[in-house]
């Protein structure tokens, strides 16, 4: 017992070895800083003093970042996490501030709208290799984010604001947009009318027959989780939003289904939501994830059971596992 609190008497305040590290890291000396940011923060983390181990590590990581050191800064970005975890510290605003201004430090570099117009091929590499660790870095730092807010106060779904960010950074930053991962992390967020803006966007520059997709895929996403009302919002910001960004909406028969679906499921009419998946099978079927986010529907709107897909094998299985 002595000996753990004369350990913690040892340890300088935080802020004594914050500027000696910044000091470090404004000479250039990054993997120097780096490894003493690791090595320093470990050591108030065996001692329990959290909060100055995540003064350290928030430090470092900004700063790294801020000097373009990516790999680096991620790195730091993730031990912050880890040690939010370690340290048992709860979700809150404070924390979350925190979290933004990290994110907020990863470099944005604007690519090329069509990356294979560029004359210089090796820049072209090197550029989308870049961009590709960039993402991955902070895509890394806020999954990690998003895990440890859900499991310390956050919705069990992880912090919304922390899904909007990592929409955000891999729709603005990656070589080669995923239009299925944006998706999924804006509508686990809290804001669809910057949703519907990214689309917008993204209808502006997206190959022909992508884009009808990628509003029916949004849509269908807030549905299956249940939430007609972002779902609506977001189709009336997209088509208040079309107008002034000069783009045009798809008149699609994907698109007229979307539609029809969204006034069905305003009320209990399961005929008609049937009557509609049949009519507008070839559409649907152009995406396969389609048929099982609205199986997803029906039984979130409408108690329909989810079919087993191994039918009579599968209740076998299930009753011999009950043995």
């Amino acid at each position: 017992m002595s000996r753990q609190r004369s350990r913690r008497v040892e340890l300088p305040p935080a802020q004594e070895n914050i500027e000696k590290l910044e000091k470090i890291v404004s000479e250039g000396n990054y993997y120097g800083a780096q490894q003493m940011y690791k090595s320093i923060s470990a050591r108030y983390v065996s001692a329990q003093r959290y909060s100055e181990a995540l003064d350290i590590l928030y430090s470092g990581a900004c700063i790294q970042l801020s000097h373009g050191q990516v790999t680096c800064g991620a790195e730091l970005a993730l031990l912050f996490v880890e040690t939010l975890g370690k340290g048992k510290i709860p979700y809150d605003d404070e924390i979350l501030d925190r979290l933004k201004k990290v994110y907020k430090s990863f470099p944005r570099v604007t690519l090329p709208q069509n990356l294979w117009d560029v004359d210089d091929m090796q820049q072209l590499s090197e550029n989308i290799g870049s961009a590709k660790t960039r993402v991955e870095g902070c895509s890394s730092f806020l999954k990690a984010a998003i895990k440890w807010s859900a499991e310390n106060g956050a919705n069990n779904n992880g912090s919304p604001e922390l899904h909007i960010m990592l929409a955000e950074y891999i729709f603005s930053e990656s070589p080669e947009v995923d239009m299925p991962k944006v998706t999924y992390h804006f509508v686990r967020g809290n804001n669809p009318k910057k949703f519907a803006s990214t689309l917008v966007n993204f209808l502006g520059k997206c190959y022909p027959g992508e884009d009808d997709l990628a509003i029916a895929r949004a849509v269908l996403r807030y549905l299956s989780s249940g939430n007609l009302k972002d779902a609506n919002i977001l189709m009336e910001e997209i088509k208040k939003q079309i107008e002034p960004a000069e783009v045009v909406f798809p008149k699609t028969e994907l698109m007229q289904f979307i539609n029809y679906l969204l006034q069905t499921l305003e009320r209990d009419a399961l005929p008609l939501f049937n009557m509609l998946r049949a009519n507008f099978k070839p559409s649907i079927d152009r995406e396969p994830a389609f048929n099982e986010m609205l199986d997803d529907i029906a039984e979130r709107f409408y108690g329909v059971q989810r079919r087993n897909p191994m039918g009579m094998f599968g209740d076998i299985f299930k009753l011999m596992g009950a043995e």
